[in-house]
């Protein structure tokens, strides 16, 4: 049997944010050239990982339909991100986890590769993506050993994921060769518009 540190990791696509920002729709469903958020996402990520799970906390019966777990939180007052990720962590069972959100349509295609090179060289528990502006902290690979320590934190309340993450023992690693991999679609501006037929 594999080590389920070092092999292929799980992934999980963060699809359970409120969409506040999209006007409440779940932002998985939304087009992007001709086609869902999260086909887009499933394209990146499923060469990357053993298998993979769909964090959401709407659009459950939708998003099954795809052929994949659905994870909801297991709050009901919606505590960030990492409420999906902790589920995430519970789901894959030992192996490393993959972490992408949905509305990043371009997400690196050797995301998996240099985050598990980076997370195995330098021991840490977390590897994070930086795109030479910023750190992505929800374009991560984590160990499991942090799930029971990320689930007794999220008691006492939702968690920023950049801080939580950066307070474990963690590595960042340098995206800086593909900045537009991390554009996140947040506003119903920053969709193109899809064709029509005529």
């Amino acid at each position: 049997m594999d080590d389920p540190q070092t092999a292929r990791p799980n992934g999980l696509i963060l699809a359970g944010g409120q969409g506040r920002r999209m006007g409440g729709k779940n932002k998985g469903w939304i087009p992007w050239h001709g086609k869902p958020l999260i086909l887009h996402a499933l394209e990146r990520l499923l060469p990357q990982v053993h298998t993979l799970a769909i964090s959401s906390n709407s659009e459950i019966d939708h998003y099954r339909r795809l052929g994949f777990p659905v994870l909801g939180d297991r709050h009901p007052d919606f505590r960030g991100p990492l409420a999906g990720v902790a589920e995430g962590l519970r789901w894959s069972r030992g192996r490393n986890l993959l972490c992408l959100p949905v509305d990043a349509p371009q997400a690196p295609l050797d995301l998996a590769a240099r985050l598990e090179h980076a997370l195995l060289a330098s021991d840490a528990e977390v590897a994070l993506a930086h795109d030479g502006q910023r750190l992505q902290p929800l374009f991560a690979l984590l160990r499991t050993s942090v799930t029971e320590d990320l689930l007794g934190d999220l008691e006492n309340g939702p968690l920023a994921a950049g801080s939580w993450f950066c307070s474990r023992r963690h590595c960042v690693v340098d995206f800086s060769d593909q900045p537009d991999a991390f554009v996140n679609l947040n506003h119903p501006g920053d969709l193109e518009p899809t064709p029509t037929d005529p």
